[in-house]
């Protein structure tokens, strides 16, 4: 005889589909994925907005961020040191520096302007200054032979030249100087003709412009200070000087750096 007192459970399994499985969570990780995407490239501009000192404030953050010492931090909370730091790295401004600036700017000037004549040009910077020499060359000169009156090419010349340091807090220096060939002119000698030689070159950059108040000295040398001293008799030796020294602790008048080319 059969026992009813036994109860029959039955289980039923509802299989689940690849879908129900996973549910929606991959809608959650794809929009995680686009937020961050999003986030992503919002800075990427956000950083070709800003300052340089700022990217680099931002650079340095991200460069040396450590999770367990900064997390939590803004990096706006370092920007004051870091630009600190920034400041304290740029180049102080000196004669020397401003006499490098000048000199580039001179060289463009002569590259755009007298690129035909730049061979009777010569810049080079000396200490807390810049020297312009201005020079013959074989059958080009800048002063008719026995004559202290400047030629076309030395007007031209010497008028670039004014357009340049016209603004400059700088003292002005020039010298005429001459070869060694002896000067037959009566009475007159090479350091009569070379001092007049360097006061019409004065005279040529006032009325370019120069201030009268900033010529320092003009002065003939003759022939004693031969630019090619193995040859005395080059007429490169022949050339007016004109050389801007700044004083020490001095303020640039022209804050514009011109990068020159190489003339």
């Amino acid at each position: 005889m059969a026992d009813k007192s036994k109860t029959t459970v039955i289980v039923k399994k509802i299989k689940k589909t690849h879908g129900e499985h996973h549910g929606g969570s991959w809608k959650v990780a794809y929009a995680d994925f686009v937020t961050a995407m999003m986030a992503f490239f919002l800075l990427l501009w956000l950083i070709t907005m800003v300052e340089p000192e700022k990217r680099a404030a931002v650079a340095d953050y991200f460069r040396n961020f450590n999770l367990f010492q900064q997390a939590g931090r803004s990096f706006m909370e370092q920007s004051s040191a870091i630009h600190k730091d920034i400041k304290t790295t740029v180049e102080p401004v000196t004669g020397q520096n401003m006499a490098e600036r000048l000199k580039e700017q001179i060289k463009e000037a002569v590259e755009q302007k007298l690129k035909e004549l730049k061979d009777h040009i010569m810049i080079e910077t000396v200490e807390g200054g810049v020297r312009i020499q201005i020079v013959d060359l074989e059958g080009e000169p800048m002063f008719p032979l026995s004559s202290s009156v400047p030629t076309e090419k030395a007007k031209q010349i010497l008028k670039v030249v004014a357009e340049n340091i016209k603004d400059e807090n700088a003292r002005i220096a020039i010298e005429g100087h001459t070869d060694a060939v002896p000067f037959k002119g009566g009475k007159i000698t090479n350091w009569e003709l070379s001092t007049e030689r360097a006061s019409a070159a004065r005279r040529e950059l006032e009325q370019n412009g120069v201030d009268p108040g900033k010529i320092a000295r003009v002065v003939g040398y003759a022939d004693t200070m031969p630019l090619l001293q193995d040859n005395p008799k080059d007429p490169r030796n022949r050339r007016i000087s004109i050389t801007l020294m700044f004083e020490k602790g001095q303020k640039p008048s022209n804050t514009n750096f011109i990068q020159g080319k190489q003339g």
